[in-house]
């Protein structure tokens, strides 16, 4: 087994009415003026806004609303937050809805512990992020994995980049996760859920150092996961309300990106890079950028080692050898069968179906460069990656 440290601090509150705990957690963590993040009406709606602050107010908490996360969170927004936050003097951040929303939380959260800084200098690898506020999460969407991970996306709409930031000042301080508040939320969007869970642990389990002296147990909870969400996903799709699948993917897609099913080796992520540039360009959900480009990612890199898609597809898919020399028919019906099962759930897998169309050879080239930041680095550890490789792998999803 190779070497690791795992780190994760993210206090989890699981299970029916957990919410209702919102209040006691945040005086755990000594907060005493709330910032509470929130996206667009749902929350509102559901009722369940009105039940956070109507707990804080029972506790004498002071709090601030501020709505308006976008599904693919701005930095704009993100720097208005920072404003509010300050003016306000907050000392707790409080994210109530999914990804967008907890990864826009811990933008501000750096944001107002720094205050001289721009955040987007954060983003841009240009300084580390040295002290953080407090961030607390009430999880209604199963997707991003951000109530426990250490990263967080922002998209800067006036250039058109979407990049990501690992930093240990990313994970919240508690999540609170009730299956019951994801029963309201669109088809679509539990859809693209299922898919960020997919691939938060796929690019993790697809690495370069796979084989030799491997992490048995990281790859057996990777499978597992992925099994789990290949089962239970389908269900709530149809049956929202189906309280053991909604619970199963919630704790998978919490699972699938606080570092477990990848330790011991390094991360790959050249889907997310191809996605990004994806969802920064045409401002499409994250989850149907990736299932957009995994295929074409897959298929290309599958040569560099064929023995990694062959355990993938014994693991996940239960495909096995039926005679001599079947090795490549493995790895494809490995890289088929993940590729038919996004389609069964409604997810894209090629540029029309993502709905922007066949893209134009100029395009593409604009996009690589973006992916690679203009020659300055290379995508990914499977097989890394440089700008002909990435434009290669764009055509190859531009139908």
């Amino acid at each position: 087994m190779q070497s690791f440290i795992f780190h994760s601090p993210t206090e989890i509150i699981f299970g029916k009415n957990s919410e209702e705990q919102t209040a006691k957690l945040i005086k755990k963590y000594n907060g005493t003026k709330v910032f509470i993040i929130y996206g667009g009406g749902s929350v509102v709606k559901s009722g369940l806004l009105k039940k956070i602050t109507d707990l804080l107010e029972s506790e004498n908490f002071e709090y601030f609303l501020f709505g308006g996360v976008k599904p693919n969170p701005l930095l704009s927004h993100a720097r208005d937050g920072v404003k509010s936050a300050v003016d306000f003097n907050a000392d707790f951040i409080l994210a109530v809805g999914g990804g967008s929303v907890i990864d826009t939380a811990k933008a501000i959260a750096h944001g107002v512990k720094n205050p001289d800084i721009d955040i987007w200098r954060f983003w841009k690898k240009e300084i580390e992020v040295p002290q953080s506020l407090p961030v607390g999460a009430v999880l209604t969407i199963s997707a991003a994995g951000s109530e426990t991970s250490n990263s967080a996306v922002l998209t800067n709409s006036e250039t058109g980049e979407k990049r990501g930031l690992n930093t240990e000042f990313n994970r919240p301080c508690f999540s609170i996760m009730n299956p019951e508040l994801t029963y309201s939320v669109p088809k679509y969007q539990v859809a693209c859920g299922i898919a960020d869970i997919m691939m938060h642990t796929m690019e993790r389990y697809f690495t370069q150092n796979a084989g030799e002296n491997e992490n048995e147990f990281t790859d057996a909870i990777a499978a597992v996961l992925l099994r789990n969400v290949i089962k239970n996903g389908p269900v709530i799709l149809r049956e929202p309300e189906n309280y053991d699948a909604a619970s199963e993917i919630m704790w998978c897609g919490s699972v699938s990106h606080n570092g477990m099913t990848g330790l011991g080796r390094p991360m790959d992520f050249s889907v997310h890079q191809l996605g990004h540039e994806l969802s920064g360009r045409f401002d499409v959900a994250h989850g149907a950028s990736l299932t957009t480009m995994w295929g074409a990612w897959a298929k290309y890199v599958c040569n560099t080692n064929p023995a990694r898609f062959i355990q993938y597809a014994m693991e996940v898919w239960g495909i096995w050898a039926v005679g001599i020399n079947q090795e490549a028919h493995m790895v494809e019906q490995g890289i088929k069968k993940t590729v038919e099962f996004f389609k069964s759930i409604g997810m894209p897998t090629c540029f029309s179906e993502l709905g922007i169309g066949v893209q134009s050879e100029a395009v593409i080239d604009e996009i690589a460069d973006s992916c690679v930041f203009h020659g300055k680095r290379l995508v990914g550890n499977f097989r890394q990656l440089d700008k002909q490789d990435i434009v290669n792998i764009y055509k190859m999803a531009n139908r």
